[in-house]
């Protein structure tokens, strides 16, 4: 039997991971047979800039019979749809810029999803994603929603609060990126890996790796392979120096705490003042993106409309489109593909508030998400930074709902790149001037 052709609908169709999700979809078109792509974006010029790459790819690989459609109109992006999958980023990367330097300004991590900056990030997100769930409650409440957007742990926690049943998987592509890594440096092949891992978004461990070829457990050999040799970056979507002393800062954190492996994020956590110290001011990742990226996509896009484009440039754009490509996959196939997933505790680590939204290995299938238990309780230490992580999301979701200037200023005060109550207070009352026309008001 035949398999129906799927509408796709990509919120936050601009972004320039666009391409690359469209050509993991088209690698995949056997088993995510397609009839429609539909971009939607309020941001009218990136959106037809994507439009344009987007239909030209699907041309060039011989895929015309796919419509291509671009709209800012809810009713027609998601009436009838599929899959959704969301990749917005409200305030675009001028505000991801002041997310940055803001903090940076005070002596203090500057970053997009974590720190204070992750949070000025957090109360602008919640707005938009809500918003885009909202309109597929209206226009197609049986559409599953395959959700990207940052800081997946707030997000994930304040769309929970208003939809508890909603049809929608958190995934983030970061563990693949850091396991990619890993296999590259040292000579294994990741897809021959069963990885155990819990922790909460960009905030977590390796506690197994096992190797199926192998045949045996590979995690300490890899332990003291990073505690004696530095990784390179081995993805190209993160290849730019700041990225590379992220990676390494995983050799300095696994030296410390040679327990497990870490996510590369909690160097902002554990060593904030190296992060700063070694942190451009002027010039941050908001900066190389949009000399980067978002200037070469800009660029093919003109190109396109010129007319002189022989060919397609590859947009590789490593596991990032692929990731959320395989969900869907497994969804409709009903594979139970095991993937690192972005869900409720609810038990899953034993010892963890059961209300905490955490990030651990899961099956998906056709009926959804199955998250995999941890056979026993997590360490006093790992849980100690869990919780008071878990504390100041969950504050600034309340924040966000209840319009509260009080719970607001707690969150920033208990986030760990935080040295005082002074200085949250200052940058509180900055980004809330800088972010009048995204954040809710605060009283």
């Amino acid at each position: 039997m035949m398999m129906k052709k799927q509408i796709i609908t990509i919120a936050g169709g601009g972004s320039t991971y666009t391409p690359g999700i469209v050509q993991a979809i088209l690698n995949n078109e056997k088993r995510l047979p397609l009839s429609e792509i539909r971009l939607y974006d309020i941001d009218e010029e990136r959106n037809m800039d994507m439009y344009l790459i987007v239909k030209f790819m699907l041309k060039r690989k011989g895929f015309s019979n796919i419509r291509i459609r671009a709209t800012d109109d809810p009713k027609l992006a998601f009436t009838g749809c599929d899959f959704v999958f969301s990749q917005i980023r409200v305030g675009g990367l001028e505000m991801r810029e002041k997310d940055e330097k803001i903090p940076l300004k005070h002596g203090l991590v500057g970053q997009e999803t974590c720190g204070l900056g992750g949070f000025a990030y957090g109360m602008r997100s919640i707005k938009g994603l809500l918003e885009i769930v909202d309109h597929i409650q209206d226009y197609a409440p049986k559409a599953w929603i395959l959700n990207y957007t940052n800081p997946e742990s707030i997000v994930s926690e304040a769309v929970r609060r208003k939809y508890p049943n909603v049809k929608m998987i958190n995934a983030c592509d970061m563990t693949i990126s850091i396991e990619e890594t890993i296999a590259v440096n040292y000579g294994y092949d990741r897809k021959n890996w069963i990885v155990t891992y819990y922790g909460l978004n960009h905030f977590g461990w390796y506690t197994s790796i096992y190797d199926k070829e192998l045949q045996r457990e590979i995690m300490p050999e890899i332990i003291e392979k990073l505690i004696t040799k530095e990784m390179q970056v081995a993805d190209f979507n993160i290849g730019d120096k700041t990225w590379q002393k992220t990676f390494q800062m995983m050799s300095v954190i696994t030296k410390n705490f040679p327990s497990n492996i870490p996510n590369n994020y909690l160097e902002y956590y554990l060593y904030p003042d190296m992060v700063v110290e070694h942190t451009d001011k002027e010039y941050t990742r908001a900066n190389m993106v949009m000399d980067g990226r978002e200037k070469n996509t800009k660029e093919m896009a003109d190109k396109i409309r010129r007319g002189i484009v022989e060919e397609v440039l590859n947009f590789n754009f490593g596991e990032h489109g692929q990731y959320i490509v395989d969900i869907a996959i497994s969804l409709l196939n009903d594979d139970r593909r095991r993937f690192m997933l972005i869900v409720p505790n609810q038990g899953a680590i034993p010892n963890l508030r059961s209300d905490a939204v955490v990030e651990i290995p899961a099956y998906v299938g056709a009926t959804g998400v199955e998250p995999i238990t941890l056979r026993k309780p997590i360490s006093d230490f790992h849980k100690g930074l869990m919780e008071a992580q878990v504390a100041v999301e969950k504050l600034l979701v309340d924040a966000y709902f209840e319009g509260s200037y009080q719970k607001a200023l707690q969150a920033f005060t208990l986030n760990q790149t935080v040295p005082n109550a002074r200085v949250a207070k200052k940058i509180l009352d900055e980004m809330i001037k800088v972010n009048k026309k995204y954040w809710p008001a605060l009283k």
